[in-house]
């Protein structure tokens, strides 16, 4: 199989609709991080070399409920991502490429 390279993809688009930040990691070389600010608030980062994302409560205030919601949220979303790569992984170790098809398959 041909080795794929890892990278960070960023993207801005500005219309009359507003301004649209798109951020996509394609790297295992990603840095996930759950932080705290005292008693205050939590923050989730995720970053690379190239780019960073955090996630923090609501204005940077007090945990509310949404907060609370969305952290489910990602939770959720983290665990089935986690599931997939496990099962895809085992899939991809199952089923050997021969030469010359990788190609073909990706």
């Amino acid at each position: 199989m041909s080795e794929r390279t890892p990278y960070t993809r960023a993207s801005v688009s500005i219309d009359e609709d507003g301004t649209r930040i798109d951020l996509a990691f394609y790297t295992p070389d990603l840095s996930v991080m759950a932080l705290g600010v005292g008693r205050e608030r939590p923050f989730l980062n995720l970053s690379s070399r190239e780019a960073q994302v955090m996630i923090s409560t609501t204005g940077g205030g007090p945990v509310t409920e949404q907060d609370v919601i969305l952290a489910r949220q990602i939770a959720d979303a983290a665990a089935r991502y986690l599931a997939d790569c496990e099962r895809l992984r085992t899939d991809q170790a199952a089923t050997p490429v021969l030469p010359g098809l990788d190609e073909v398959a990706a």
